[in-house]
């Protein structure tokens, strides 16, 4: 499959909105499923709803509501989801893109949406590649997360973010033109002190570094400590949310987030907000 083979469209009629029914079944699990009915309701009352089609099969789908913010009418991204098979192949930047260019088209200049903090590759696409930016830290969004099988085991704590839909920050992001990484941010404090245990990184406290710029870091792969160091998952868990609660509650921001090639650890980059 080429990226000119893969078609981006408004997904159209009932077999099409029950195949992205079995799409997010096949990500999620049973438990956290939007039927065909509510899709179709939502499409009719102005949802965002589009398929990346391969050779005529859903194998990627992006569904988001209209919402207001601020008195303002805006869009809430509820689900963005990629068949396995078809991961890393730019469909997801391409889903979002075509849902930006919708939005802007009816006067959307805003979306949010939420995504947990300790997803490495969720962080790094939607702060890196899409220039998404953290509003709030909430902890346990959607409960314990028991019925969903990413969730299981350490709750459901969420970074809500806002999508500036025209702003430059965005632009760039798409291009491909997110800012680098700077020296200052390289040498900034990690507040969550780590050390390896049992063959992981592990955090074991959080510090308040009396610093303008730190860094949080977070697990390469928490599916995995997930799956086979559970009690290192939790762990992070609680450390990276005493984190993000205090430097945010301080007037910290997330500024961006970075996987370092050399060592595959992660960061995300906090700087205090300036005073106006």
């Amino acid at each position: 499959m080429s990226q000119e083979e893969l078609e981006i469209r408004s997904l159209r009629g009932w077999e099409e909105l029950e195949a992205c029914v079995e799409l997010q079944l096949q990500t999620w699990g049973a438990g956290d499923v939007v039927p065909a009915s509510m899709l179709l309701a939502a499409q009719k009352s102005g949802a965002v709803l589009a398929g990346a089609f391969d050779a005529g099969a859903l194998v990627g789908a992006v569904f988001g509501l209209p919402a207001v913010h601020d008195q303002r009418i805006g869009h809430w991204s509820h689900m963005l989801a990629v068949r396995e098979s078809h991961r890393d192949r730019k469909i997801g930047l391409r889903l979002k893109a075509f849902q930006r260019q919708t939005l802007l088209r009816t006067g959307v200049r805003r979306a949010s949406w939420t995504f947990d903090p300790l997803e490495a590759r969720n962080a790094h696409f939607n702060l890196n590649r899409l220039g998404a930016q953290v509003d709030a830290y909430e902890c346990n969004l959607y409960g314990a997360g028991g019925a969903n099988i990413l969730h299981r085991g350490i709750g459901t704590d969420r970074f809500v973010v806002q999508w500036q839909l025209d702003s430059e920050r965005v632009r760039r992001a798409l291009a491909g033109q997110a800012p680098a990484w700077s020296p200052d941010a390289e040498s900034a404090s990690i507040v969550n002190a780590a050390v390896e245990a049992d063959g992981a990184i592990v955090p074991t406290r959080c510090d308040a570094a009396p610093a303008h710029l730190v860094r949080v870091e977070i697990p390469r792969d928490i599916q995995d400590l997930k799956r086979h160091l559970p009690a290192a998952a939790a762990r992070w868990r609680q450390v990276t949310r005493a984190a993000f609660r205090d430097y945010l509650g301080r007037g910290f921001v997330v500024e961006r987030f970075r996987r370092d090639a050399a060592t595959q650890r992660c960061f995300y980059l906090l700087r205090q907000r300036t005073s106006r």
